[in-house]
Parts: structure tokens; C-alpha cells; sequence
């Protein structure tokens, strides 16, 4: 059973080459077969936040890589990016007791602030304007996650597997809203993707040794900045393209690529 590639989440039960257990709330709820598996594999793929931390403490390798703990939180991203050197829009963290003058010495009218962790489909996403949205968002949340203002229509969705693209869209924001995100009108296009961007992305995930992520990019100013990582990110931009993420997923396996 040595070297056995084991799953417990099921985003690989079609691939030949791994054995999906399906995720179990505890270890005893496996067979003693499925627990030697376990005990003998090198690779665990998608053990989930409840296992991963157990596995990488056995030794193990565990795929994704930097998956589960980065997952929803804008500031363990946003302090990763600037510790690598990795183009992001300008962001500050305001932990103890954040208060409106401390941001408005920093930023001006309109900037950007979010929900720091746990929100999604850009619903935790607000555009401050003044001082009383500013005000209102304070009174809601901490730690403040505030972030410039960048005026653009649209970003690039790259998704990629193994530090390799395995699939990029634009997102265009509908008139009217700054967000592009999909589940808020965002429209699809598959037209004129970059290579470079590609590129770049690609590098990006290696530095943070993503192995599956999907990274929204934007261009400003003819400069590539890295919005932020999604770990778990919609499938409507496949749907447009005709493609299976599962499918690829276990291609990926199969080439030997994670």
C-alpha cells in the first residue's frame, strides 16, 4: 500500500490513479482498511481543514498545498503577496479599534473595504464614498480591510492546477457596479486573453506554492496586481468554455503534474 494517493474530499473520485474515501467527521468512522491506506500514503489530496494540519504532522504530503489555510482570508493573502514582492492593489490592516481618521490619513475618497474573512462573490465587498460609509462599515466590521480604489470594468479569472493554467476568462463588471463578479451580473469573455498574464499568474502560484487556486488579476496602469486568491471559486466561466474542472483535475494526475 506504500505510496498509495488517497481522497477525501471528491474532487478527484473520477480518477483511476486515487482512491477517494469521502471526508468523515472522525477517524474512527473509517474501516481499518481505509485507515492503513491512509497510514501509508505519501500524498492525501483535498484532506479538508478538518485533517490537513494532522496529515502535514505525520509527514505527509498533501495536495492542495497552501489551499485550506489561505482560503477566505484577505489578510493572510494580502500579507503573503507583499512578503513575496508580488504586485497587489495598495492595502492596509487595521486590527485593534480601527478608527476613521487612522484610514483617512492613509486613503482618500473613494477606496475600497471588505469583510477581511469569510465573505465571497464580492458580496463582502464595499465602495466608500464618505465618511459616513466609511463610519458604517467600522461599526460592522474588524479587523478593517481597506484597500485602494482602482477604476477599471473588469479582472482576469486565471485557474490553475499544479502551478499550471488550466483555464482563464474575463469577468466584465454590468454598468453601474464596480464588482465583477459573476454572481452579481459579471459577464463572461473568453476573448483576447493575454499570454503574458497567463504567464505571470503561473509565476505567482509558485511563489505562494498554490497548487489549485483560482487568482483574480487586474491591469492598471499596464501593471499585472493580483487582487486576490480564490480557493474556492464558481464554475460559470467553465460552463462557457465547454470544460469539466474535475476532468482536469484528474488529467493533471494522470501527466504526473501534482
Amino acid at each position: 500500500m506504500k505510496g498509495k494517493r488517497v481522497a477525501l474530499g471528491k474532487r478527484l473520485r473520477h480518477s483511476p490513479l486515487v482512491q477517494t474515501l469521502g471526508l468523515r467527521p472522525n477517524f474512527e468512522d473509517y474501516s481499518e482498511i481505509e485507515l492503513d491506506l491512509l497510514r501509508n500514503a505519501d500524498t492525501i489530496y483535498y484532506p479538508s481543514t478538518l485533517y490537513e494540519d494532522i496529515f502535514l504532522a505525520l509527514g505527509k504530503r498533501v495536495f492542495p498545498a497552501n489551499y485550506y489555510r489561505y482560503m477566505g482570508d484577505k489578510i493572510k493573502q494580502t500579507e503573503l503577496f507583499t512578503l513575496l514582492g508580488i504586485p497587489h492593489p495598495r492595502t492596509r490592516i487595521y486590527r485593534d479599534n480601527p478608527r476613521a481618521p487612522q484610514i483617512l490619513a492613509d486613503f482618500s475618497f473613494p477606496f475600497i473595504a471588505k469583510i477581511p474573512r469569510g465573505s465571497s462573490k464580492g458580496r463582502g465587498v464595499f465602495l466608500i464614498r464618505s465618511r459616513e460609509d466609511l463610519q458604517d462599515y467600522l461599526q460592522k466590521y474588524a479587523p478593517a480591510y481597506i484597500q485602494e480604489y482602482l477604476a477599471i470594468d473588469r479582472d482576469l479569472r486565471v485557474v490553475l492546477v499544479g502551478a499550471k493554467v488550466v483555464h482563464a476568462y474575463w469577468r466584465i463588471a454590468r454598468p453601474g457596479e464596480f464588482r465583477s463578479n459573476v454572481s452579481l451580473g459579471g459577464r463572461i469573455s473568453l476573448e483576447d486573453i493575454p499570454d503574458d498574464t497567463l504567464r505571470f499568474a503561473e509565476r505567482v502560484a509558485r511563489l505562494c506554492k498554490f497548487d489549485e487556486v483560482g487568482l483574480d488579476i487586474c491591469i492598471c496602469e499596464d501593471r499585472y496586481l493580483v487582487i486576490e486568491a480564490n480557493m474556492v471559486y464558481g464554475l460559470k466561466g467553465f460552463e462557457a468554455a465547454g470544460l469539466n474542472i474535475y476532468q482536469l483535475i484528474s488529467k493533471r494526475v494522470t501527466e504526473g503534474g501534482i
